[in-house]
Parts: structure tokens; C-alpha cells; sequence
């Protein structure tokens, strides 16, 4: 993407005015995205995205620039016009300082954790069809109440390359690819949906294991079970929240409170915590960018620091943030290889990567047998949170009731109400199954790929939005 000099003669126009730290990251991505709907091919997109970001850290702040144009004379210009930027926030602050850019030229090694067979560029079109077809047939064949399918390819090949001043001179390479499968049941004006979207850190070989007619099954049960479903009665109530995406209340509710995006400036409710417990004692959390082949998972952050397992909770104590390197300097903390962004077209800050509440000693079984009546949270869909306080508002795709210590009738259109400091105190069982499940979360960095989990737990009480 940048040959040495032309990197070097940019982080050198950068800090021409002072500064801590410039940087470089460049990216060229290959993306590639097939639709269908009802059985036919909608839509089939395939492009490239390239271009360079250039920041340049001074005491606490920062200023960021992005280009497409990654000719010699306009990224000069841009770091030039960045520097100036710099110059003039140093000259209100009064903080201008003389930085020695560091010439070292050797290449940092990275460590490949994610063996891909068949990259996504050299997939058949035609199979990439026959097998989306396959999902919608399977949906379609299910029931005559589904009316609808939707199902989709995607797929991302991401090389970046990451230069700073103190040295460093990282490449990586990111492999990405995900199918989604949706069934609409429908019955005069109402419509209830199932969604299943299956991914991994790896190439087509990921989607040739999929079985993708069980997957258009699973949805159109779904669809269909709570198409029937009676309305969800709300109220107080034991609810046990199931293994996979059930995961992402935590990531949601407290994950994003344990950034160091909102740490350091004192906008978490776990800001100033470490070492206070925060959680159950039967609540271990981790955010683990290691895992081979994990949706979530990255060889090094965006900062190019190597990733790793962060302990965030453990046995209900707070342990650790989620740093990267320009929060790290506010909190006086390193990086824990936690920066992460969309693109180039975003300043990277501290992000999740695989985010799950580490297993328990109980069995599922015993858990719904020991609880009287509460609500059994199958599946979990989108919802609202405010990280400031953690406060959210999470819907349930999938739920049915427990009565007498076993899963009843199914029930729909329940909702989940809380705040996540105070969940994570009503956890009382942790089962053993943990499971984990692809997503995508956004925040000022853009949307990155990021994995939840859990296995199954109970929170003895929690709101839940329903019939009165």
C-alpha cells in the first residue's frame, strides 16, 4: 500500500509541529455481498475500498485526517494540514513540544492465528446462490404461514497496514465471512420473525460447513412458534437468558460502561472501580481477542498492539478496562490491545472484541428445574442502552414461560428492563454451556465485527415488558 519512504516522509510532515505520536493506517478491502429474496437474487455487489488515516496525538488530544488518494504529493498535504491543525490547538493549549521521530525499519512480526482455506474472492458465484437457495426453500418448505425469505453473503478480505513515529511497522490481513437467513411468518397483519446470521474469521470453507437448510428451518420455527405465541405478561420476574446472543446484555449494558472510550472521561458507572466488585460472585467476564477463527477475534488492534485475554471481572471484583493507546494516556494505563475502527475513515478508540461471561458449575437442566416460574429467554434481539448509567431496553425474539420448574408455553413480544450495574448483582446461577454468537457493534468508531456469549444464567429479577 506505502512504500517505506513515502510512510516515513508522512510521518515526518506530521509531526513537523510537534507532537507525541503520528500515525499511519492504510487499507485496501475487497468486499463482497450477495441478497436474495424469496428464492431470487436481489442483489450481488462486489467492490474495493482503499485509503489512509493520519493522527497525531498531543497530551490528551488528537486530530485525525483520512484520504482516497494515496498519491505522494496529497498525503504530504494532508499530514502537513494536520500538523498545522496540531500547531494551533498546542498554541491555545501552550504545550508545544519537539518530538524526535524514532527511524526504526523493522518489520513487526505478526502472529497468524486464523488458518484460511478458500479466500472469499475465489468462491463460486453459483454455489454462493444454490446454497442461499437452499436456506430459502428450506424456510418456505416449513410451514405455509412463512411469506417471506431473506438471506444474504457477506464477506471482507481487509489488509492494513499501521505505521507510527515510535517505530512500528505492522501488516495484517482480516478474513471475514458470514451468512444471514431470516423467515417472516405472517397471519392477516401480523408478522413475527426468525433470524439466525452464522459467522467466522474465516474464508468460504466457513459457509461449505454450514447446514444451510437446518439454518431456514430454525428460523421459520422460530417465526412460526411465535407467530402462535399468546402476548408475554410483564412484571417482575426470574429470567433465565439463554447461551449465545443471550450474551449480548452484557456486551451491551456493561461492556461498552468497561471502554476506556467512556472510562476516561468519567462517563461509566465503573469508572474509578478496580478492584471493587461489581458483580455476583459467580460472574466472571472476559473480552478475548485470541480465539482461532472467531468472528471477533483480531491478530493485532487497529493501534497495531498484539491481542489478548482481558480479564474484566472476575468472581464479581473489576479487574480490568478496555484501553487503547490516546485513552490510555487519560487513564494512565497501556493498551490492552483494544483499539479498534470500521476503516480508515475513523480515528480508532477501545473496543470489544470476543466479550462472554466465562462458564459456571451448574447444568441448564438443574437451573430451569430449580426455578418456579419466571421467563425463559431463548433467543435475544435488538434493544437500546445508555452507557453513562446502563440503562437498556433489550427485546426477546424467542421466549416461553417456566412453570413449575420446566419451559411452557411460548410467549411474545417480551422485553427486558434494566440497568447493567444492577443485573450483574442479580445473576445467581452461571451453567456450564457457554456458547458464543457473531454481531456487529457500533459506536464513534464506526461498526466492527465483535462476538457475545455466555452460557445460560438466571437473573433472579429483572422487569420484564409484557401485558399488564
Amino acid at each position: 500500500m506505502l512504500d517505506r519512504k513515502l510512510a516515513y516522509d508522512v510521518l515526518t510532515a506530521a509531526m513537523s509541529t510537534g507532537g507525541d505520536l503520528a500515525e499511519i493506517f492504510a487499507e485496501n478491502s475487497e468486499r463482497s455481498t450477495v441478497t436474495m429474496t424469496n428464492g431470487l437474487v436481489e442483489k450481488a455487489n462486489w467492490g474495493v475500498e482503499y485509503g489512509c488515516g493520519v493522527r497525531i496525538i498531543y497530551g490528551f488530544a488528537a486530530v485525525y485526517a483520512y484520504t482516497n488518494n494515496l498519491g505522494r504529493e496529497n498525503l504530504l498535504r494532508l499530514a502537513k494540514d494536520a500538523a498545522q491543525a496540531v500547531k494551533a490547538a498546542q498554541k491555545e493549549e501552550g504545550t508545544v513540544k519537539g518530538v524526535i521521530i524514532l527511524d526504526r525499519r523493522d518489520r513487526q512480526v505478526v502472529e497468524e492465528r486464523h488458518a484460511i482455506k478458500i479466500l472469499p474472492s475465489d468462491a463460486s458465484k453459483k454455489d454462493i446462490v444454490e446454497r442461499l437457495r437452499e436456506a430459502s426453500g428450506a424456510s418456505k418448505e416449513y410451514d405455509p404461514l412463512i411469506t417471506q425469505t431473506s438471506d444474504t453473503y457477506l464477506a471482507k478480505i481487509q489488509d492494513v497496514l499501521i505505521v507510527n513515529s515510535n517505530g512500528l511497522w505492522a501488516e495484517d490481513r482480516r478474513v471475514r465471512t458470514r451468512v444471514i437467513v431470516n423467515a417472516v411468518a405472517s397471519r392477516g397483519s401480523e408478522k413475527q420473525t426468525g433470524y439466525v446470521a452464522p459467522g467466522a474469521m474465516r474464508g468460504y470453507e466457513f459457509v461449505e460447513g454450514l447446514d444451510m437448510a437446518k439454518l431456514g428451518r430454525e428460523t421459520a420455527e422460530r417465526a412460526v412458534t411465535m407467530l402462535n405465541a399468546e402476548l408475554c405478561p410483564g412484571g417482575k420476574m426470574p429470567v433465565l437468558i439463554d447461551n449465545g446472543f443471550g450474551g449480548v446484555i452484557f456486551h451491551e449494558a456493561c461492556g461498552h460502561s468497561l471502554e476506556a472510550t467512556s472510562v476516561a472521561k468519567k462517563a461509566s458507572v465503573f469508572a474509578d472501580k478496580l478492584g471493587e466488585k461489581i458483580a455476583s460472585e459467580v460472574v466472571t467476564a472476559i473480552d478475548d481477542g485470541t480465539p482461532a477463527n472467531e468472528w471477533g477475534s483480531i491478530n493485532i488492534d487497529d493501534e497495531g498492539t498484539p491481542s489478548r485475554k482481558n480479564i474484566l471481572i472476575e468472581d464479581g471484583i473489576l479487574k480490568s478496562y478496555l484501553v487503547d493507546y490516546r485513552n490510555g494516556i487519560k487513564m494512565g494505563a497501556t493498551s490492552t490491545g483494544s483499539s479498534r475502527r470500521e476503516s480508515y475513515k475513523f480515528a480508532p478508540t477501545s473496543r470489544m472484541t470476543n466479550t462472554y461471561i466465562a462458564p459456571g458449575a451448574d447444568k441448564p437442566e438443574d437451573i430451569i428445574a430449580d426455578t418456579e416460574t419466571g421467563l425463559y429467554a431463548k433467543t435475544m434481539g435488538g434493544g437500546s442502552v445508555e452507557p453513562s448509567t446502563g440503562e437498556f431496553n433489550f427485546a426477546v425474539d424467542e421466549a416461553y414461560m417456566i412453570r413449575n420448574g420446566k419451559i411452557a408455553e411460548p410467549v411474545r413480544g417480551a422485553t427486558l428492563i434494566g440497568k447493567g450495574s444492577e443485573v450483574l448483582f442479580n445473576i445467581d446461577r452461571v451453567a456450564d454451556n457457554l456458547r458464543l454468537a457473531p454481531g456487529n457493534c457500533g459506536s464513534i468508531s464506526g461498526s466492527v465485527p465483535t462476538t457475545v456469549g455466555q452460557p445460560l444464567i438466571r437473573v433472579k429479577e429483572i422487569l420484564v415488558g409484557g401485558r399488564k
